[in-house]
C-alpha cells in the first residue's frame, strides 16, 4: 500500500467561549487555517484534490458543507471540492484518516484535512436540541431499534464521565490533580513558546487563552458537581472554545513532484467502538488494537495525545494501558487548552507533530473518545 505523508500542519489559537474568536464566522475561522496552511506549505492550492473538514453541530454558519465554504471564503481555487465529516469529537481526526486513506488507496495525491468549530456562535449539542422543534426530544429515544437494544438509558457524556470514574475508582481529588497538571503544563508550554511554530495568528490573536493561571485545587474543590452527588465538575471537563486547524497530506509521488519535504508518515490509522452508553471508553480498546496491528508496545510510543474530554477518561485509559503519564499530553490537554469539538482532532495532530519535532521523538499516538462510544487512533512517525 502507498504511504501517506504529513507535509504541513497549522492551527489557529484556541480561545475561550465569548473570547477573541467568538464573533468570527465559522467559514472565516476555517479559512484562516486553510490560508495559513497553503502559505506555509508552498503548495499550489490548485493542486489540492479535496478538502476534508470535521465539524459538529453543523447548523447556521456551520451548515452547508463548511469544508467547501471555508475553502471558498479563503479565496482559494473554486475547482477544489470539500466535504464535511461528523464523527462527533473525533471529526477532524477522522478527516485526517479519510485524507490519508485516499492517498494510500492511490485515489488522491494531495488532500487537505482539518476542522473548525465556533462553539460561541453555535452552542454544544445545538444540532441535537434543534430537533425538539420538530418533535424529537433527542436523536435516540424515538428509534424502535435503539430502544429495543438500549432501553431508556440516558445518553449523556456527563453521565458517562461519572460512570467511568466509578468503574475505575477515580476520585474527585484524582481528577482535580490531573486537571491542575493540565493547566500547569499548558501555561508552561505557552510561556516557553512551544506552540509558536504551530499557531497562525487570526488578526492580532496569536495565543491560546483557555488555560487558567489562577486555578488551584482549593478553587476546584469549591465547585458543585455537574450532577447531584457526582464527582465530575466543570473543572475536570474540557473547555468550550473556538478554533480551527488544517494539515496537508500527500503521496510519495506528489511529494517528489512538488519538491517538498514530508514531516511525518502515517504509520497506523483505525477506529474502534465500545458501549455507546458508557460512551467514552473506546480509547482503551482502540489503543490496544493499534498496538496489536503494528506489533508495537506502549513503550515504543514517544508521545501521546489523548483528548481530555474529562479527566476520568484519561485516568481510566492510563490505568488500562500502562502508558507513562510523563509522555501523555505533555503540553496540557483540553481541560486547559479547550476542546473545539470538530477541530480538536486536527489540533491535537498538529501539536503532536510539532512536539515530536521539538523533542526528537519518533512515534506519536493520538486517540480520542467520541459520541456513540467510538475512538479514532492514529500513530504517526516523525521523519
Amino acid at each position: 500500500m502507498a504511504e501517506a505523508y504529513i507535509v504541513d500542519a497549522v492551527r489557529t489559537p484556541v480561545t475561550r467561549r465569548g473570547g477573541a474568536l467568538a464573533k468570527i464566522h465559522s467559514a472565516d475561522l476555517g479559512a484562516a487555517a486553510l490560508t495559513s496552511l497553503m502559505s506555509s506549505s508552498g503548495i499550489d492550492p490548485g493542486a489540492v484534490e479535496d478538502v476534508v473538514f470535521g465539524c459538529v453541530d453543523t447548523i447556521g454558519p456551520q451548515a452547508g458543507d463548511i469544508a467547501r465554504t471555508a475553502w471558498l471564503a479563503a479565496g482559494l481555487p473554486q475547482h477544489v471540492p470539500g466535504v464535511t465529516v461528523d464523527r462527533q469529537c473525533g471529526s477532524s481526526q477522522q478527516a485526517v484518516h479519510f485524507a490519508a486513506q485516499a492517498v494510500m488507496a492511490g485515489v488522491n495525491d494531495v488532500v487537505v484535512a482539518g476542522g473548525v468549530q465556533n462553539m460561541s456562535a453555535i452552542p454544544i449539542s445545538a444540532a441535537m436540541l434543534t430537533g425538539q422543534q420538530y418533535g424529537f426530544d433527542d436523536p435516540f429515544s424515538g428509534s424502535i431499534g435503539w430502544r429495543e437494544r438500549y432501553g431508556d438509558e440516558q445518553i449523556s457524556q456527563f453521565r458517562s464521565a461519572e460512570m467511568i470514574a466509578e468503574k475505575w475508582g477515580v476520585s474527585r481529588e484524582d481528577m482535580e490533580r490531573f486537571a491542575l497538571r493540565s493547566h500547569e503544563r499548558a501555561l508552561r508550554a505557552i510561556a516557553e513558546g512551544r506552540f509558536s511554530r504551530e499557531i497562525r495568528a487570526v488578526g492580532d490573536v496569536d495565543t491560546d487563552t483557555c488555560p487558567r493561571a489562577d486555578t488551584s485545587l482549593e478553587k476546584m474543590a469549591a465547585l458543585d458537581p455537574l450532577t447531584p452527588g457526582g464527582r465530575v465538575t466543570a473543572a475536570v471537563a474540557s473547555q468550550i472554545c473556538d478554533g480551527a486547524a488544517a494539515l496537508l497530506v500527500m503521496s510519495e509521488r506528489a511529494v517528489a513532484e512538488h519538491g517538498v519535504t514530508p514531516r511525518a508518515r502515517i504509520h497506523h490509522l483505525s477506529v474502534r467502538a465500545d458501549d455507546p452508553v458508557l460512551m467514552l471508553t473506546a480509547p482503551i480498546p482502540a489503543t490496544a488494537h493499534a498496538l496489536e496491528r503494528t506489533g508495537m508496545s506502549i513503550d515504543d510510543i514517544d508521545l501521546f495525545e489523548i483528548n481530555e474530554a474529562f479527566a476520568s477518561v484519561v485516568l481510566a485509559w492510563l490505568q488500562e494501558t500502562g502508558a507513562d503519564p510523563e509522555r501523555v499530553n505533555v503540553n496540557g490537554g483540553a481541560i486547559a487548552l479547550g476542546h473545539p469539538l470538530g477541530a480538536t482532532g486536527a489540533r491535537l495532530m498538529t501539536t503532536l507533530l510539532h512536539e515530536l519535532e521539538r523533542t526528537g521523538g519518533r512515534y506519536g499516538l493520538q486517540v480520542m473518545c467520541e459520541g456513540g462510544g467510538q475512538a479514532n487512533v492514529t500513530i504517526i512517525e516523525r521523519l
